[in-house]
């Protein structure tokens, strides 16, 4: 299956064909564009305007379908950011991203998934300026842009993508003597975001390299890892951990399924790991 030279939107409004576009160009050889005129915005805002009220991958997958009826093209890529406490490790910020490839002339859907703890997601109610000052300086201002708001769940105060120190001041100040209280938090669109437009691109590589290993049985592209299982022996008492012992593989089109046992390159697992051993 070939995707030399046909026409591949990138379904965004946030500069995210910044990290995807030369991978699409490189590893699949299609010509990607984007449609100015096409706001992702209507399924959700991160800033909270607009509630997003689908699940994720539903979301991810209208917004994909969406660009490409628009356009007019048969092969789209896109993807959706959540951002929130991780789902394994306690206390820690996660941004957890979703990426699908759909190519409507092959029926295809191809999904992958990047989580990760580097993310300077946060918010928080501020008094005064020098808290304002502190709460930026934390969250990696001004590389990374500020959202100014009234409250966290009202906007008759918004202010997007600050990035100077000079306009958040003014915003701030200006929003404390309008309204009494002011709400700083990260603004995590893309263009205004580093360390996201990091972790999509390290999405986008998992795509790609999942889009091009095709299925040994009937060479379907898009044969990849579809689940883990634990239990990894302890090296001491030989009892199962909560280590990946194996991971599966399946194909979405002939299902044929594969098993890769020890796919972090140990046999065993050390004993502090094990819930028997070091309960």
């Amino acid at each position: 299956m070939d995707f030399v030279g046909r026409k591949l939107i990138i379904a965004t409004k946030h500069e995210k064909e910044k990290v995807i576009g030369p991978l699409v160009e490189k590893q699949l050889g299609a010509d990607w564009f984007i449609d100015t005129l096409f706001d992702t915005d209507t399924l959700g805002t991160f800033s909270g305007e607009i509630e997003r009220k689908e699940d994720p991958k539903t979301t991810l997958r209208n917004k994909c379908l969406l660009a490409m009826d628009s356009s007019n093209c048969d092969l789209g890529i896109a993807s959706e950011g959540s951002f929130g406490p991780h789902p394994a490790l306690f206390f820690a910020a996660a941004n957890d991203e979703l990426l699908v490839f759909i190519d409507k002339k092959n029926e295809l859907e191809i999904y992958a998934r990047e989580l990760s703890v580097e993310t300077n997601f946060g918010g928080l109610v501020i008094k005064n300026w020098n808290e304002a000052e502190e709460f930026a300086t934390r969250h990696g201002f001004p590389q990374h842009a500020l959202i100014v708001k009234n409250q966290q769940e009202d906007f008759d105060y918004i202010r997007k993508g600050v990035n100077n120190k000079e306009d958040l001041k003014q915003f701030v100040n200006d929003c404390m003597e309008k309204y009494g209280s002011v709400f700083l938090e990260t603004d995590m669109r893309a263009m205004f975001n580093p360390t996201r437009m990091k972790v999509i691109a390290s999405a986008a590589q998992k795509l790609m390299e999942k889009i091009i290993s095709k299925c040994p049985e009937c060479q379907t592209p898009g044969f990849g890892i579809t689940d883990s299982f634990k239990g990894l022996p302890c090296e001491l008492c030989s009892f199962p951990t909560q280590s990946t012992l194996y991971h599966q593989s399946q194909c979405s089109s002939c299902g044929f399924t594969s098993t890769d046992y020890f796919p972090n390159g140990k046999r065993v697992e050390d004993p502090m790991y094990c819930s028997f051993c070091n309960p």
